[in-house]
């Protein structure tokens, strides 16, 4: 069973006495019931993914589940696909929930490590709800799972800051999600039989290859110290015109006078 969102809206409702608050009030505790109704549908449907698969998600099975009738399901989330699509936001919001931040990890090879390792477990703890998020290349357009990658970046852009950034920042973004999201769905695929933990290390492994640097480009990781490592390779860059490496080296210069 996938993990369960424990935020509730528990708001207290102020019942005032004049009559423009009772409107208001009104309204509000029509649209507080209206996300309960809807948080309560998409746990339903949520749980019999879970239990019984894709196909067990019917209007009617979650209307059921849920304590409703079917048009309310239709009323909330439109059609089935809506209720999917509802479904699979909760999913990236559990996931984004569960994602420790750590703003200054003392080892970033570890820390994008264990990142990978928490994204792959929890497509092998939620199969069918993994499966359904990453079952239409839109659901990128998911505000948790723009979050989430927003925190994978911030993974990156340190690894960069410190030197051990291999890759370009937006190519490193899509090899570390697609490996992760490739080795959860080829797992999936397997027969139980043929399930090598050691696929998910090897992939992992060349992932941290293919991303980052053994050592720090720089030993000194601060801009004034990459600009010092810059300037001293200048003379063997051959891509630069003569004018072009005479501004570089101008702002170089500047830069490494700073430290």
């Amino acid at each position: 069973m996938p993990p369960r969102s424990r935020a509730r809206n528990g708001a207290a409702v102020d019942c005032g006495s004049g009559s423009d608050s009772g409107t208001g009030i009104g309204t509000d505790s029509a649209a507080v019931g209206r996300g309960e109704t809807r948080r309560r549908v998409i746990e339903a449907a949520a749980d019999l993914l879970a239990r019984e698969g894709r196909d067990a998600v019917t209007t009617r099975a979650v209307a059921v589940a849920a304590g409703l009738q079917p048009p309310a399901i239709y009323r909330l989330f439109g059609d089935k696909d809506g209720l999917l699509e509802a479904v699979a936001e909760h999913g990236f919001a559990v996931f984004l929930a569960a994602k420790p931040v750590d703003p200054g990890p003392q080892d970033l090879i570890e820390d994008l490590r264990a990142g990978w390792d928490l994204a792959v477990e929890f497509g092998l703890d939620n199969p069918a709800l993994y499966t359904l998020m990453y079952s239409e290349p839109t659901r990128a357009t998911s505000a948790a799972f723009k979050a989430g990658m927003e925190i994978l970046m911030g993974r990156i852009r340190r690894l960069a800051a410190g030197g051990r950034l291999r890759v370009d920042e937006e190519l490193a973004l899509t090899l570390i999600h697609a490996t992760a999201r490739g080795a959860v769905l080829t797992w999936l695929s397997l027969p139980e039989d043929r399930r090598d933990p050691a696929l998910l290390t090897t992939l992992r492994e060349s992932m941290v290859t293919a991303v980052t640097n053994q050592k720090p480009a720089v030993e000194d990781a601060s801009p004034a110290g990459a600009a010092r490592a810059l300037r001293a390779t200048l003379p063997e860059q051959t891509t630069l015109s003569g004018a072009e490496q005479y501004l570089l080296r101008e702002w170089l210069d500047r830069l490494a006078s700073d430290g």
